[in-house]
């Protein structure tokens, strides 16, 4: 347990000592937040599909969350490289440890990411449906940030190059946002493209987050989360065997 909080306090430390990665991660999720609100907003209200500020800032949330967590793998790869991983692995602790350690700080930092943009959000006029469901909304956060943190973990584990991981990554990446219902409703898609909608674990989380902090869900709250808490499981114990299995 020593080593999961010591690992868990190193994440947290490295994301505050760089000031540069808190500004740059922001960057983004203002940019999709202002421009697409803003600009699309006119549209979607014509379309009858009401406040696009209030349907998309959950989006938004899961999306800052999606890359911060699993970029974070990275730091596997770049560990390697530079030797930090094997000082860390010949430590007298199980490496399913370790690996806990790494997602549940890299998770951390996920979501005070998700917070500081739920903040800034309301400068750009979104509200909150129901103050009692914040609670909730917290957890959702917390579940999509695990999920992609193990996920970055488990990918980074088995390979070695750093641009290998980042051209899986954007392979991954880039669909699992846009097929997520983030920035359109999911509502009369094609039946083929709601299939694959279905599959996207992401789709479950910005769902529950629009569920608790706009009151709208459409596949239901309980499923949600049952849904991503599955997925976490599963993810944390193919990460867990994967990054066991290292070799340095």
């Amino acid at each position: 347990m020593i080593a999961i909080y010591t690992l868990w306090k190193r994440e947290i430390i490295k994301y505050f000592r760089s000031k540069s990665r808190i500004i740059g991660s922001l960057g983004q999720p203002i940019l999709f937040l202002l421009a697409l609100g803003f600009g699309l907003g006119p549209i979607f209200q014509k379309a009858g599909q009401g406040n696009y500020i209030q349907f998309l800032v959950p989006g938004i949330i899961s999306m800052s969350i999606l890359f911060l967590a699993i970029f974070s793998g990275i730091s596997v790869i770049w560990d390697r490289q530079f030797g930090f991983l094997k000082e860390t692995l010949v430590a007298p602790v199980p490496r399913w440890q370790i690996m806990l350690g790494r997602t549940l700080g890299g998770a951390t930092v996920a979501v005070l990411q998700g917070l500081i943009v739920f903040a800034i959000s309301f400068l750009a006029g979104f509200k909150l449906a129901s103050f009692a469901l914040l609670p909730i909304a917290f957890i959702y956060m917390v579940l999509i940030a695990l999920i992609f943190t193990a996920l970055g973990t488990a990918i980074a584990s088995i390979l070695e190059d750093m641009h290998g991981f980042q051209l899986i990554m954007n392979f991954l990446v880039m669909p699992i946002f846009f097929l997520s219902g983030s920035l359109f409703p999911l509502t009369g898609l094609p039946k083929a493209l709601e299939m694959i909608v279905r599959l996207d674990p992401l789709a479950y989380g910005v769902d529950g987050l629009r569920g608790t902090l706009g009151n709208v869900a459409q596949f239901g709250l309980m499923t949600d989360f049952t849904v991503l808490a599955v997925i976490v499981l599963v993810l944390i114990g193919a990460g867990s065997y994967l990054f066991s299995k290292i070799q340095v």
